[in-house]
């Protein structure tokens, strides 16, 4: 209804407003006047009592109007309003009132613009007179149009009355139909096309539209309170998150919160709940520290509290007292007034998709909030009130226009998926892709397998397989060497001290990193257990005991020391011939050994399991609710995508326990598998390294360390430190030839990747579960689905060609 009540600000927005739709052939209606912004009741209902007097009128109300009339506004609504400094003749709205529409607007003002009458079928008039009648009593009044007439026939016959009888002037009448023309003819219907409507949705919906959209929302959120600067939310690991949502379901506000954070949904879906209700929900509450409860069903209308119930309210205020409350609420500002006393508090003043998703977004940092009240809802909180918050470096969602991409070749990534699915090369797949801090692309597809039973949603857990050694290992490594715990020019034996007789002792840890330290590319493990294509008794049960503890795959258990042999059996392994050997080192050979080295070294540094190392110092902090190993501990087999059907050692379906063999072997914990997550944690770590360790508040990894790692090595191998690289030369290798040479990242067996390119601020992850049901299948690697996928990322990027050598930044 207003810009506010700054009438300085809501002139000049009222303007902006104006402009914009004028200058582009939309004639615009500044409303309600003189002025309905300062009402206790809705007009649509009853007549609205203004008892301001003529001063207050004309140096508030009327301020806006005068100013839009002074630029030229092609029209002025009348509202239906009892203002008795204006009209003193009782029940008398101003719509059907000559002083207000003839004296005060076209004679005091100057007004020579259309005007119209508000609804004539809003209680505001249609209580007191009939219709028809009411559209004379509009038209005398010095109206040019009348809006919603409920007797188009009764009101005609009463105006050529009105005519013979003398109440009306034709000569006046004219002037107003000479009004109508021209305004038409300013338009250019004197020239009228009819609109072409086959497409007619797409250039009324712009990306640039929306995006516009997003970005006046964002700006005028509003944060009421922030007790301690708790808001945006850091040190995730400490809180155990819920949400609520009362009054109505925020289904894009849980999506977007579960992007950031493990959380448990609740709702109320309506107001007015019980005692008992609330009391039920306050004990399903009980084991969560932190609760986001966002506020729905505020209404316009002042009645009622705008919708808000007040048990609830004073229900959260107890809720407050032993837990982290935030509270959104999500309508009109005057409803802040019947939701005081909380201690952490923003506002949206509509509930919608994209206000929901916001307030996600600001609540954990990966937007700021500087946003204003455009009113003063109560004494508390005046107009112009309003707490920044920060920006933390966690990825923000917006449309890729934002970023610099071009939303409709973006799209093409939709039809190269969903030709892998054609194709079975996966029966489903996440992908996503992320520019400057936001993700811009971010689609499931298909099913977790060809059953079809299952489809593909964010909650889906993919086995990450190779994805490991970057996501756990190397990160762990990185954290070590930074601190001075590990020198990558040292060897093996420095850390490993019990292997200095082995041939493994002496090899160099930067070595290991580079797959060029000589191990043999691969070691079928699990060869040495199995006996006529059945395991061994002494190495496995088909039920778990005591002895067999360990899960191998749903009827497959192993004994625990099970982990010592592949160890024994790694340290034994031969080296490559002397004459693959070079000066310092061998070449290049991609082997998994390397990393059951460095996971030991890491274990022996950390003195803890990797896994419990790598939750603590990386996920948990970061938020990560999926990535973790050994996912059956923590989640429903339902939400893990199955990976092989094992014909020749587990002899079953693997679903939820790792499909790499010697990881299984190993306890589901190993430096180079193991991993499992989804693609928004992947993206996270991600792009916590694209900014040089920096994310949600913290620094993870000192600057310099990512840059130091991703650096390529001289000679032939092009990988850098644990992290893989293009091919220098573009022939082939694991990504797309448009990257930049300063792109890291990796690719799974399993049919996953996660690339990131410092040169256009860019991180893509695909993660799919290719293998199943045959790992024989091929396809997603012979029809370079990844790659392709990458070209249609790199084709999406308006500024391809022109970037600006970005450093890895923590700054957005």
């Amino acid at each position: 209804r207003s810009f506010g009540e700054d009438k300085y600000k809501v002139a000049r927005k009222g303007i902006a407003y104006m402009k914009g739709m004028q200058d582009h052939g939309v004639l615009a209606s500044a409303k309600h006047f003189p002025g309905h912004g300062d009402t206790d009741s809705d007009s649509h209902y009853t007549l609205p009592v203004l008892k301001h007097d003529r001063t207050r009128l004309d140096t508030l109300e009327l301020y806006p109007f005068r100013e839009l009339i002074r630029e030229g506004v092609a029209s002025i609504m009348v509202a239906h309003l009892a203002i008795p400094a204006l009209e003193p003749a009782e029940n008398t709205p101003t719509t059907l009132s000559y002083n207000v529409v003839t004296r005060l607007l076209k004679e005091e003002m100057g007004y020579q613009g259309l005007i119209f009458t508000d609804a004539l079928n809003m209680k505001g008039v249609s209580q007191f007179y009939k219709p028809g009648e009411v559209d004379l009593l509009a038209l005398k009044a010095g109206n040019d149009v009348m809006l919603f007439s409920e007797n188009v026939p009764r009101a005609v016959t009463l105006v050529k009355e009105a005519f013979a009888n003398g109440e009306l002037n034709r000569e006046d009448i004219y002037q107003r139909v000479k009004k109508i023309l021209r305004a038409k003819y300013d338009v250019g219907l004197h020239q009228y096309k009819p609109i072409r409507v086959q497409g007619i949705y797409q250039r009324l919906n712009t990306v640039e539209g929306e995006l516009l959209r997003k970005k006046l929302f964002e700006r005028s959120s509003v944060v009421l309170e922030n007790k301690d600067d708790f808001l945006p939310l850091k040190n995730l690991e400490n809180y155990a998150f819920a949400s609520l949502q009362i009054g109505g379901g925020a289904p894009e506000l849980r999506k977007q919160l579960d992007k950031y954070a493990p959380f448990t949904h609740f709702s109320l879906p309506a107001w007015d709940n019980s005692p008992n209700q609330l009391e039920t929900l306050t004990r399903e509450l009980e084991n969560f520290s932190a609760v986001v409860v966002s506020l729905h069903g505020i209404t316009n209308s002042p009645r009622n509290n705008h919708g808000l119930g007040q048990r609830e309210i004073a229900w959260l205020r107890e809720l407050q007292k032993d837990k982290k409350v935030v509270v959104i609420g999500l309508g009109n500002a005057y409803s802040i007034r019947y939701a005081l006393g909380f201690d952490h508090q923003m506002y949206f003043f509509e509930d919608n998709a994209l206000t929901r998703s916001l307030a996600a977004q600001m609540i954990f940092g990966a937007l700021p909030s500087y946003g204003l009240l455009p009113v003063s809802p109560s004494p508390v909180y005046p107009v112009g009130f309003g707490i920044r918050t920060e920006y933390l470096g966690r990825l923000m969602y917006t449309l890729p226009e934002e970023v610099d991409m071009d939303s409709e070749l973006l799209k093409k990534i939709d039809g190269i998926v969903e030709k892998a699915l054609r194709m079975k090369a996966t029966p489903g797949a996440q992908v996503l892709v992320a520019r400057k801090g936001a993700v811009v692309y971010d689609k499931n597809f298909g099913y977790t397998d060809y059953s079809n039973s299952r489809k593909v949603d964010d909650h889906t857990i993919y086995d990450l397989a190779s994805l490991t050694k970057v996501l756990a290992t190397l990160q762990s490594v990185m954290f070590l060497e930074e601190r001075n715990l590990l020198d990558v020019n040292a060897r093996v034996q420095d850390y490993l001290p019990e292997l200095q007789r082995s041939n493994k002792g002496p090899l160099r840890i930067k070595d290991l990193l580079l797959h060029q330290a000589g191990l043999v590319p691969y070691i079928p493990h699990w060869s040495a257990t199995v006996e006529n294509g059945q395991p061994k008794p002494e190495f496995y049960n088909e039920l778990k005991t005591p002895r067999f503890s360990e899960a191998i795959a749903s009827r497959l258990y192993s004994i625990p020391t099970l982990r010592d042999s592949v160890w024994h059996w790694n340290i034994q392994s031969d080296l490559l011939s002397s004459g693959l050997r070079r000066a310092n080192h061998y070449v290049y050979r991609y082997s998994d050994i390397g990393f059951y080295l460095l996971h030991g070294i890491v274990e022996r540094l950390t003195n803890q399991n990797m896994d419990a190392f790598v939750q603590s110092v990386f996920y948990a902090p970061l938020g990560l609710s999926t990535m973790g190993y050994h996912p059956l501990r923590r989640f429903e087999r339902e939400r893990i995508a199955p990976t092989e059907n094992d014909t020749y050692w587990r002899n079953e379906l693997v679903w939820g326990t790792v499909h790499d063999q010697g990881a299984a072997m190993y306890g589901g914990v190993a430096g180079h598998a193991g991993l499992f997550g989804n693609a928004t944690d992947v993206a996270i770590l991600m792009q916590m390294n694209l900014q040089n360790g920096f994310y949600g508040g913290y620094t993870f990894l000192l600057p310099g360390t990512v840059e130091r790692f991703i650096e390529k090595q001289p000679g032939e191998n092009r990988r850098g430190l644990g992290w893989d690289k293009p091919v220098p030369d573009r022939d082939g290798g694991p990504t797309s030839d448009k990257v930049s040479l300063r792109t890291f990242g990796h690719t799974g067996f399993t049919g996953t990747a996660a690339w990131v390119d410092p040169e256009y601020d860019l991180v893509y992850v695909f993660l799919s579960n290719r293998v199943h049901p045959s790992a024989e299948n091929n396809t997603l690697i012979t029809e370079n689905i990844r790659t392709e996928i990458q070209d249609a990322i790199y084709a999406a990027l308006k500024d391809y060609g022109r970037a600006s050598s970005l450093s890895l930044s923590t700054q957005r």
